[in-house]
């Protein structure tokens, strides 16, 4: 797509191409393997596009607001975001104005002017703030997210870690992500630079209850074609393609507002502030991470690295760590060129150890167990398109005993979690052997020593299904080559398909003074906010051990 074609595309993510004839773009079996970006249209649908200066503030800082809107006037609220909405800042009409979008937007930020400045309050609760956008007739045109963090840490406060990388690496707005686009000369046009500098797409901050989640609500319980429920839905709405898959609104947010219903104190960081600050963790006893953390510095992971070292704990219920990146201009650009990050990323010669790719790629040399006890590349995916779309949603106990377990009542070989879906869409896993029925680490991938396997599921990385259905797969066994391009020796039919099986995990070990328990699933969250009881149980047990708590106990229903 051309400049010229790229300002004319329609506002609020409707796809590019929209013309085209039917048999080409669009239904159901084709919905997975469009492509479209959002891109804003001043001729378009009523929408609004607003960025900040920064992701995170703290109390009293001035947050520079940036809009464009193809609507002459607009009101901006800003609530914390929560159980309860909390408004903060409300304006009258403003005249607004829409501005063009810059060549390579995605990659060298919006450069539009400051549009409004607001003063944080010195008492500002921490937490997700949302700025929302509506017109002169009260219509919602466009949301944006900030954190704000907390004036003064708390011991007694879980800290959120939020996904922001993986946010940007999934964030279409303007052009391209690092997944696909209109970026010249990369597969699919996809971006191995983004700018901070530009909106949020359509789905990350805000989402209508319906929306659908990343796995498949319903089992295929015949023969066919590939669906991915939340893709055909975003195409029919309006959204970003891959809203489901990264963000506040589908990850961050369901935990927030449960941990807040459970009576948890939480403050909140991004991965920006874990990445500059080596000092952002301390004075807190658990660190959380949610939903989807994909990607992440050498800088993110040695400072939860010593986190833990000197005592702190970490309760990760999140799937899918992956990518090593790195931040430039002072965090303002994300580079990650991933599969071919050893031909065209420009430290492969001179700085291997930072190329942008896979943890566990030789070069790099940091296994990802190292961290959070598990990887991706032993992964991944799980009741999500063709990938396993009939596996269980759950996972099989294998160790009841151990205290994370404590009151649920479940046993060996008992499943949790299936009826609410939280296996899937990714997970995290480790090179395993059976022994008298009991999963135990083979220790050669870099899973610390002592990590107990607590619970199992099965994931796989190659799209299967009729060969007559074969054109509607987004994913095929591209992931299963590249498992084996890293791990396999020669790369030949028969590593790609042993390198096609995964497996996901809920793990625990001792890491220096401190611990870690993973519950290595994207889709965790989902038990919470379905009020799976088991789940919920799960989660209260780690988080009250790693708060002190243990003593108080917490009454589960």
């Amino acid at each position: 797509m051309n400049s010229t074609d790229l300002k004319n595309a329609t506002a609020r993510g409707e796809r590019p191409g929209a013309s085209v004839t039917v048999s080409q773009t669009s239904g159901p079996r084709q919905a997975a393997r469009e492509i479209w970006v959002e891109v804003p249209s001043e001729s378009g649908p009523a929408a609004a596009w607003c960025y900040s200066d920064r992701r995170s503030y703290s109390p009293g800082d001035s947050v520079r607001l940036y809009l464009s809107s193809n609507r002459p006037q607009v009101r901006l609220r800003i609530y914390r975001d929560g159980v309860v909405a909390r408004t903060l800042h409300e304006t009258d009409n403003l005249d607004a104005r829409f501005h063009p979008l810059p060549e390579r937007a995605y990659e060298h930020g919006c450069q539009w002017p400051v549009f409004v400045r607001w003063s944080i309050p010195a008492d500002a609760e921490p937490g997700g703030y949302v700025v929302e956008v509506r017109d002169s007739a009260d219509s919602v045109l466009g949301h944006h997210l900030f954190i704000v963090k907390t004036a003064r840490k708390r011991a007694d406060a879980l800290v959120l870690v939020a996904a922001t990388s993986t946010w940007a690496a999934y964030n279409d707005w303007g052009g391209a992500n690092h997944y696909f686009g209109l970026h010249p000369g990369t597969p699919r046009g996809r971006a191995p630079l983004l700018s901070a500098q530009r909106p949020w797409a359509r789905g990350q901050v805000w989402l209508p209850e319906d929306a659908p989640r990343s796995v498949n609500a319903t089992r295929p319980r015949k023969p066919g074609p590939a669906r991915y429920e939340f893709i055909e839905w975003a195409s029919l709405n309006g959204y970003a393609k891959y809203y489901a898959l990264a963000g506040w609104a589908s990850y961050e947010r369901p935990f927030v507002v449960w941990a807040e219903q459970q009576g948890y104190t939480v403050d909140i960081l991004t991965q920006d502030d874990l990445h500059h600050d080596p000092h952002a963790l301390e004075g807190y006893t658990c660190a959380v991470f949610a939903g989807h953390d994909e990607y992440w510095t050498r800088e993110m992971r040695n400072h939860v690295d010593a986190f833990v070292e000197e005592g702190g704990k970490v309760a990760r219920f999140a799937g899918n760590f992956m990518w090593q990146i790195r931040l430039e201009d002072e965090g303002q650009r994300q580079v990650a060129y991933k599969y071919d990050a050893g031909a065209l990323d420009p430290v492969a010669a001179t700085d291997p150890g930072r190329l942008t790719g896979a943890w566990e790629d030789p070069r790099v040399d940091h296994p990802g167990a190292s961290t959070f006890g598990v990887n991706a590349l032993r992964g991944i995916y799980g009741g999500f398109g063709g990938m396993a779309p009939r596996n269980p949603r759950g996972y099989t106990v294998f160790r009841p005993r151990h205290w994370a377990f404590m009151g649920t009542g479940l046993g060996y070989a008992d499943m949790f979690g299936d009826e609410a879906n939280i296996f899937g869409y990714e997970v995290d896993g480790l090179e395993y052997t059976f022994v008298d029925g009991l999963p135990e680490p083979l220790g050669i991938d870099g899973a610390p020593r002592g990590l107990q396997i607590l619970a199992m599921g099965w994931a796989t990385n190659a799209e299967h299904g009729r060969s007559e259905d074969a054109y509607s797969f987004m994913l095929g066994d591209g992931d299963a080559r590249f498992r084996a391009s890293i791990l396999a020796p020669d790369l030949n039919e028969a590593s790609i398909d042993r390198h096609s099986r995964g497996a996901g995990m809920v793990v625990h070990f001792h890491k220096g003074r401190g611990e870690v328990f993973t519950a290595a699933t994207c889709e965790w969250v989902h038990g919470l906010m379905q009020a799976d009881i088991y789940t919920v149980m799960i989660t209260k047990n780690v988080l009250d051990r790693f708060l002190r708590n243990t003593s108080e106990g917490r009454r589960f229903p």
